[in-house]
């Protein structure tokens, strides 16, 4: 079936192609979502009015995904799970965690189908991409530690080596 796209689609095209895809993803995905009208003739005369529309649209869509992007790059997203000693996690990080944990730092809901990214299984720092537009992908650093031992170890040393310092500065200056 053919379609004309009203919106840009990642991995199928830009708003006002003209595409043909299977008939059931037409018919079940993409006109109900919005995303395609079938390409009749009358839609075909459309397809620069679509064009002009989208084109406006994405304009002011470009400028706060820009913003968005900024204040997402170079953020670093903390779990605390539980996990074997090999190192593999007995659930996951999902992207709808990842979402969550973004809509905290950031106050901003992103689809999780936009997380470039499988379930996490392991312990360590992960680089995820973020698709927020068709040309624009910020990423996101996951890092992900064991329950209970790894979230008290760092809290542990700070505190330690803190109280040694001070005595060390308080002794030089009493001199």
């Amino acid at each position: 079936m053919k379609v004309v796209l009203t919106q840009d689609m990642h991995k199928l095209g830009r708003a006002g192609d003209v595409k043909k895809v299977a008939d059931g993803y037409a018919r079940n995905y993409l006109i109900p979502q919005g995303l395609a009208i079938a390409a009749t003739s009358g839609a075909l005369k459309q397809v620069e009015e679509i064009k002009r529309r989208v084109a406006k649209e994405q304009a002011k869509l470009a400028a706060e995904m820009a913003e968005l992007a900024g204040r997402i790059t170079g953020l670093t997203l903390t779990f605390h799970a539980r996990a074997a000693e090999s190192g593999k996690l007995y659930g996951s990080v999902t992207p709808g965690d990842i979402v969550k944990a973004l809509a905290r730092e950031t106050g901003v809901e992103i689809d999780r189908r936009k997380v470039e990214s499988e379930p996490l299984r392991e312990i360590g720092t992960h680089q995820v991409r973020i698709r927020l537009a068709a040309d624009l992908t910020p990423e996101v650093t996951v890092v992900i530690l064991r329950e209970g031992e790894a979230g008290a170890a760092p809290a542990a040393p700070p505190a330690a080596t803190a109280p040694t310092e001070a005595p060390l500065a308080e002794e030089a200056t009493s001199e």
